[in-house]
């Protein structure tokens, strides 16, 4: 894993100068401290900072060519089929001069052209040169593992991208533009939901997808996209086949030439990754003076002990990550309150010290089906067996009552799904969001208007697979794959993860909903495979997620008085109507209602601006 920065210029007067391309590498120096290197033209520069996995020597150091120079490449990843696709490139007479996976991308793209991305199986973002052609291709993952920018918000028609934003800010034509049109929304989601990030301007290439710049002029296509399609079978076998293929795809994720070990708490997602890859070593943190959910480390060292692997866990404190929040942020990029940033910055802290590489179990309650919310309550499934056409009726009826728990259950329960899921991440109500923010920055798309996108896509599709499909496309790679990458890279640690994998994923498009989830049985099938290489308890464990005791933390006064210095400062004051703010935060400490969320979601969106705008 590695990460990578360039531009393209097509004004003649302008000279590439290695100074800016130096400076900006200088900014993901973590994302690769082993090394760097530099192309540049008359038509484009890379710069490349490699932290060193496969084949350590140098001749597998980037950016990389191929034999006339004509294809440069960068390439932050790793590939899991290259060794497969080497076999097929050398059949075709194609000579490599190196063991890395980078060398397979440069001569698939001459053997195939873009074909070649959808080839590969692995994480990554990818900039190809095609020299000859004058054209520059930039593709990503089909999950969006690996984050890829890209930007022609310049003041002389440069297009810069790279892995990070940060790396932008150095470029001298770069224009910094606050996107006012993505508070509003972030309010609600929790994180960054638009196309368009925080920068203005500054757009993230989706996943699945890919960028052509040609002329002057991008072009942007899906080359993947997910399709569930229900194959009917027993049981037994789709238990026989996700223990198959998560098992190889475990052992094809732990391919490295330095040590790898894995994330371990008390869930059975990273409990499964761990039984099958056998690890030397685990890491597992939790926060100090909390017991149950806020601390699943004596849960991790039980099952390491089981397995007889060691296991390192860490409990961090309050103190530490309001300290170390600034920098969470500033390694986020873009505001992002999902509280689990926290302990995750510290768990990649603590295993970067033993190992290179982690493998941990993202991606397996989106694909299998492991969320509470994919599953009705057991009250809602008993009232959803009256015709839809009465509890429609009765839900237009309650939205004229005031707001309580029996007139939102009777709303809700005369909703589609596309009018009542948007996804995990649900912190502010439009209505409350809106009534917070200063005019200028309450025109913003709405939640309906980002949701209904994603929607269109799987229509005449079920319940369940519609909320799966938004989560992929929104949730996943908007929240927890971003800080997954950002918050690993940060420690300059390659953070794996085998439940998001091609092979994985054509096997869970496969089951049948009622194997994902039945009545309030999140994970069904995946549960049952699990059960075969772990304790009994552990493959039953509910999902708990990475719980933060943010609730109890505002409501000591040090940090109530920490969060209300930002609220009512001239920062604030710029987005926000304040005296609401401060009216929740008072609310909260006082006990009388929990805002902890609201109060947490502005507060880090302060602080992001603070560093990236005032600092």
């Amino acid at each position: 894993m590695c990460g990578f920065v360039g531009y393209t210029q097509t004004r003649t007067n302008f000279k590439h100068n290695n100074n800016i391309i130096e400076a900006m590498m200088d900014t993901i120096v973590h994302r690769g401290p082993d090394s760097h290197g530099i192309y540049s033209d008359e038509d484009v520069a890379f710069g490349f900072r490699r932290l060193k996995i496969i084949d350590l020597t140098d001749v597998a150091s980037q950016p990389m060519t191929n034999e006339d120079e004509n294809c440069i490449l960068v390439f932050n990843g790793e590939i899991y089929n290259y060794k497969e696709l080497r076999e097929e490139l050398m059949e075709k007479g194609h000579h490599f001069k190196s063991q890395t996976d980078s060398e397979v991308i440069i001569h698939g793209y001459e053997e195939y052209g873009e074909q070649i991305i959808s080839k590969l199986r692995g994480m990554f973002s990818i900039a190809i040169w095609d020299k000859r052609n004058g054209r520059l291709l930039l593709a990503r993952d089909m999950f969006g593992i690996k984050p890829l920018y890209y930007t022609q918000n310049t003041s002389n028609e440069t297009m810069i991208f790279g892995s990070e934003i940060k790396s932008f800010l150095k470029h001298p034509y770069f224009r910094k533009e606050l996107n006012k049109q993505a508070l509003k929304p972030y309010l609600t989601f929790q994180y960054s939901v638009l196309d368009e990030t925080f920068f203005k301007g500054v757009y993230k290439l989706q996943p699945g997808h890919m960028l052509v710049h040609e002329n002057n002029k991008i072009k942007i296509h899906s080359y993947w996209d997910a399709n569930y399609s229900a194959v009917e079978d027993s049981l037994e076998k789709y238990v026989e086949e996700i223990n198959r293929t998560v098992s190889e795809s475990v052992e094809s994720h732990k391919i490295s030439d330095v040590a790898v070990g894995s994330y371990l708490s008390g869930g059975v997602d990273s409990s499964y990754i761990t039984a099958l890859l056998k690890p030397d070593k685990t890491f597992t943190v939790g926060f100090k003076d909390y017991d149950g959910n806020f601390n699943e480390t004596d849960l991790a060292e039980d099952l390491s002990n089981r397995l007889h692997i060691e296991n390192h866990k860490r409990l961090v404190t309050a103190d530490e990550c309001f300290q170390a929040l600034p920098k969470i942020q500033y390694h986020m990029d873009e505001p992002q309150s999902n509280l689990s940033s926290l302990p995750l910055y510290f768990l990649a802290e603590l295993a970067s010290q033993h190992v290179t590489v982690v493998l941990s179990g993202e991606g397996a309650d989106e694909i299998f089906g492991g969320y509470d919310w994919y599953a009705p309550t057991p009250i809602m499934e008993k009232y959803q067996i009256i015709p839809y056409t009465v509890r429609r009726a009765v839900s237009k009826i309650a939205t004229m009552l005031p707001r309580h728990r029996i007139s939102n259950f009777l709303v809700k329960g005369g909703q589609r799904v596309e009018e009542t899921f948007i996804g995990h991440a649900k912190v502010f109500e439009e209505a409350d969001a809106i009534g917070i923010l200063k005019d200028e920055y309450r025109d913003g798309p709405s939640v309906q208007s980002i949701t209904s996108n994603v929607y269109d896509k799987v229509q005449g599709k079920d319940d369940l697979t519609k909320k799966q499909y938004l989560d992929l496309k929104l949730w996943m790679p908007g929240d927890i794959l971003l800080k997954a990458d950002k918050m690993s890279m940060a420690h300059s640690l390659e953070m794996r993860v085998p439940f998001l994998d091609k092979k994985v994923m054509n096997l869970a498009m496969k089951i049948p909903s009622q194997m994902r989830v039945r009545s309030q049985k999140t994970k069904y099938a995946f549960r049952a495979a699990a059960k075969q290489v772990l304790p009994e308890e552990w493959a039953k464990r509910p999902k708990v997620g990475f719980p933060v005791p943010i609730r109890y933390w505002l409501r000591e006064k040090k940090y109530y008085d920490m969060v209300k210095e930002s609220f009512s400062s001239d920062s604030a004051k710029q987005f926000f109507y304040t005296e609401k703010l401060i009216g929740y935060l008072d609310a909260h400490f006082l006990g009388k209602q929990n805002h902890a969320r609201y109060i947490w979601t502005v507060y880090v969106f302060l602080v992001w601006y603070q560093t990236f705008f005032e600092e």
